[in-house]
C-alpha cells in the first residue's frame, strides 16, 4: 500500500447533481480553480440522483400538497410553496443558460414538459384543494393552475383514473401544464462529462475515508482508491461533501462544531412499475395525492408519468421500507456508526417524538403486494396485478437535529452545513433536493466564498437573470425569463 499526496483548490465529494452542480459553477465562476472529484462507484449519478432511485419531479410545488399547509382558521399557507417554486426557476433558468452556451445538448434528454396534477377525495379534502387552488393562483408563479371536480374533465386529462369509478364519494383535481420530468441522473451524467473536458479531475471506486484540518487551515482528505487500494492524501481550501446518505458519517470526521447534535434516519423506497404499455400510453401526468396520518413527506403516493433514455414508463409509490444502510450500495452498520456520544440523546429524543413515523415504516414493511395494489386503485379503479412490479428506489437519510427551541427534531427537507470559515460544506436530507440543486449550491458559494462571491454577481446574473429577485414579486422578470427558459428547454 503506497501513499501519495498533492494540493488542490476544491474537492467535491460524491459524482452526484449537487457536486455536478457546484462544479458547474465554480468552473463558469472562477475557471482557474483545481477542482477533484471523487466518486466511490464506477460512474456519477448512480445512487439519489439516478433516474431509478428518486421521483424525478421537478419540485415546484405545483401538485405537492404536503408544501402547503392549513392553518387552525382554515386558510393555506402558500410561504414554502413559493419559496420551492422560486428555488425551480433558478434551477431551470440555469439549465437554459447552460443550453445556450452549448454546454447542454438537447435538453429533452433530462427534461420533458409533464404536468402536475393533486388528486383528493371527500369533501373535506376536495375544500382544501379548492382553497390551495384559490391562494396559490394569486401568485404569477402559479397562474396556470387549474381545478375540477367533473368528472368528464377528470376523465379528458387522465382518463384511467376515472375508469371503473363507482363510488359516489367526490373527488377533485388539480392541474398545471408548466410541471415537469426531470432525469436528474443523465442531467448529472452530461454535467460531469463537461467537467472532465474542462480540466476537472473526477475519479471513481475513490472512497473518503477521513476529512480532517490542518494547522495551515487546509483539509486534508484521505482517499482509498478501491482498484488498487492505494491511499492518497489532498489538501485543499475547500471541501464539499455532497454524498447523499453517506454525507453524514463524513461531516462527523470533520470535527467541526457543527457537526455535533445531528443524526441520521435512513428510509428505504419501493415503487410499482407498469409493464403494460397501453396503460403506459394512455396516463400522461404526474399525479399527486395527501399522505397518510404519520407518513414522512417524502411517502406521499404519487402516480408519475417518466421518461427514461427516451422511453415512457408509469411508476406509483413510493411505498416505505427501512433499511439501516445510509447508500443503496452502503453498509448495514451505517446507521449505528453514525450513533456518536453527542448525537445519542438527539437521536433517541426523535425515537420518542416519531412515533407514529414508526409505527407507519412498519405497517409498510408489513405490506403485500395485494396491499401496494389496493393504495394504487385509489388512483386507478382498474388497475391489474400483472400490469405492475415492485422495483426498488434509493435510498434517504432524514436529518435529526438539536434546534434552540428542542432536541430531536426530524428534518423533512434539505440542510447545508457549513464550518464558521467556510471551508467546508456538506448537504443533508433528501427532498426536493435535486431539483433545488442551483439554488442551494449558490447559497454555498455565498456562504463559503465570501471575499469572492460580489466579484462573481454579474456572471451569476448572466447565467441566472433574476438572481437577487423574488419573481413571484417581478411579473415582468418572470415573463421575460420564462419565455427564455420556454426556448432553451423545450417545456411550458
Amino acid at each position: 500500500m503506497s501513499i501519495e499526496h498533492s494540493k488542490t483548490d476544491v474537492i467535491l465529494i460524491g459524482g452526484g447533481i449537487m457536486s455536478a452542480t457546484l462544479g458547474t459553477l465554480l468552473k463558469d465562476l472562477s475557471p482557474e480553480k483545481e477542482i477533484k472529484i471523487f466518486e466511490k462507484l464506477k460512474q456519477s449519478g448512480e445512487e439519489s440522483s439516478n433516474v431509478w432511485n428518486n421521483a424525478g419531479t421537478g419540485h415546484s410545488a405545483l401538485c405537492e400538497l404536503n408544501y402547503t399547509k392549513e392553518n387552525k382558521d382554515g386558510s393555506i399557507d402558500v410561504t414554502k410553496a413559493i419559496k420551492i417554486n422560486e428555488q425551480f426557476q433558478v434551477s431551470k433558468q440555469f439549465w437554459a443558460y447552460l443550453v445556450r452556451t452549448g454546454q447542454l445538448e438537447h435538453p429533452g434528454n433530462f427534461i420533458q414538459s409533464v404536468p402536475h396534477m393533486s388528486f383528493v377525495k371527500g369533501i373535506l379534502n376536495v375544500d382544501f384543494l379548492k382553497k390551495r387552488v384559490k391562494a396559490l393562483k394569486e401568485n404569477i408563479l402559479f397562474q396556470k393552475m387549474e381545478i375540477t371536480e367533473d368528472r368528464d374533465q377528470i376523465d379528458e386529462w387522465v382518463p384511467l383514473m376515472v375508469e371503473g369509478r363507482t363510488s359516489p364519494v367526490p373527488i377533485a383535481l388539480s392541474r398545471d401544464e408548466t410541471g415537469t420530468d426531470v432525469n436528474f441522473g443523465a442531467l448529472t451524467k452530461k454535467l460531469i462529462s463537461n467537467l472532465k473536458e474542462r480540466n476537472v479531475d473526477v475519479t471513481y471506486h475513490q472512497e473518503v475515508q477521513n476529512i480532517e484540518r490542518l494547522n495551515n487551515g487546509y483539509w486534508k482528505v484521505t482517499v482509498k482508491d478501491l482498484n488498487s487500494n492505494t491511499i492518497h492524501t489532498f489538501e485543499s481550501e475547500f471541501v464539499f461533501i455532497g454524498a447523499g446518505g453517506a454525507s453524514l458519517p463524513l461531516l462527523q470526521k470533520t470535527g467541526i462544531k457543527q457537526s455535533k447534535h445531528v443524526g441520521g434516519f435512513p428510509v428505504s423506497g419501493l415503487f410499482l412499475r407498469c409493464k403494460n404499455e397501453d396503460v403506459i400510453e394512455r396516463h400522461y401526468a404526474k399525479v399527486y395525492g395527501k399522505a397518510d396520518v404519520g407518513a414522512p413527506p417524502m411517502s406521499v403516493p404519487h402516480l408519475d408519468t417518466r421518461f427514461v433514455n427516451g422511453e415512457r414508463s408509469l411508476l406509483f409509490g413510493p411505498f416505505a421500507g427501512f433499511s439501516p444502510k445510509f447508500l443503496k450500495t452502503g453498509s448495514n452498520l451505517d446507521l449505528i456508526r453514525s450513533v456518536k456520544p453527542n448525537n445519542i440523546v438527539t437521536m433517541l429524543t426523535a425515537g420518542v417524538k416519531e412515533f407514529n413515523l414508526t409505527k407507519y415504516l412498519v405497517s409498510q414493511l408489513m405490506l403485500s403486494h395485494k396491499d401496494r395494489m389496493n393504495d394504487l386503485r385509489i388512483f386507478l379503479p382498474n388497475a391489474r396485478d400483472e400490469d405492475w412490479e415492485v422495483v426498488i428506489a434509493g435510498q434517504r437519510v432524514q436529518v435529526i437535529k438539536d434546534t434552540e427551541d428542542s432536541k430531536g427534531n426530524l428534518q423533512f427537507g434539505t440542510e447545508v452545513i457549513t464550518s464558521d470559515d467556510g471551508s467546508l460544506a456538506a448537504l443533508l436530507g433528501a427532498s426536493p433536493g435535486a431539483s433545488t440543486a442551483v439554488d442551494i449550491m449558490l447559497d454555498v458559494l455565498k456562504r463559503c466564498y465570501k471575499n469572492e462571491f460580489d466579484a462573481w454577481i454579474p456572471k451569476i446574473k448572466e447565467m441566472i437573470p433574476s438572481y437577487g429577485l423574488k419573481l413571484n414579486e417581478h411579473e415582468e422578470v418572470y415573463n421575460a425569463v420564462n419565455k427564455e427558459v420556454r426556448k432553451y428547454l423545450n417545456v411550458k
